[in-house]
């Protein structure tokens, strides 16, 4: 609506400081991604070039206010008028956006030393888990992910990593609109969260 839209430009002007365009570095100053463990991979994902529809790798140095909205269209709650099949492409996009958060790569693939990478991050903040229980932790979600999608593996066979659509079967049943959202929108002051 008009009325969304505005005030996603109200807070790209905020972020951007009244710049025509956003650089990573304007992240810096929201406190709700301040004390985030994947913070860096959320603000990376803002800049990827195939979250922004301009390519199938590489990073923007800045955004301007459209790429802005295309970023926030991945985070759009589920219209009630949407039919099944728009449900189910809107929930594609957002489950995309996510892939190429644990893609770095962007060769189509999330690898086991990507996804040790993820899951480092996600529990650094946990001074009682050491970074060998993260990777052990890493290790087992492979391989749990490797028998969803390709089921039995032969003793040789080597699980080369979460294809999209491994990750799709993997998110199977997972209701990812309450799981994504963006809390940094509010552009409260003092607490730029609802």
């Amino acid at each position: 609506s008009s009325d969304q839209i505005e005030q996603l430009h109200r807070r790209f002007k905020q972020l951007s400081g009244d710049q025509p365009t956003i650089r990573k570095e304007n992240f810096n100053n929201v406190p709700d991604l301040e004390l985030n463990p994947i913070r860096s991979k959320i603000v990376r994902a803002f800049f990827d070039n195939r979250n922004l529809r301009k390519g199938s790798s590489g990073l923007a140095d800045e955004i301007n206010f459209e790429d802005f909205l295309t970023i926030m269209s991945y985070f759009r709650p589920i219209d009630t008028t949407m039919d099944e099949e728009q449900v189910q492409l809107c929930r594609k996009e957002k489950l995309r956006f996510l892939f190429h958060m644990y893609d770095s790569d962007s060769d189509g693939r999330i690898t086991l030393e990507e996804y040790r990478n993820v899951v480092e991050e996600l529990l650094s903040g946990n001074p009682h888990i050491e970074k060998e229980s993260a990777r052990s932790i890493a290790d087992g979600a492979m391989m749990e992910a490797a028998s969803v999608c390709v089921g039995q593996m032969e003793p040789d066979q080597v699980y080369e990593g979460i294809t999209f659509d491994d990750f799709l079967k993997i998110w199977q049943g997972v209701d990812i609109e309450t799981k994504m959202h963006v809390r940094f929108l509010n552009m409260e002051t003092i607490a730029l969260c609802h």
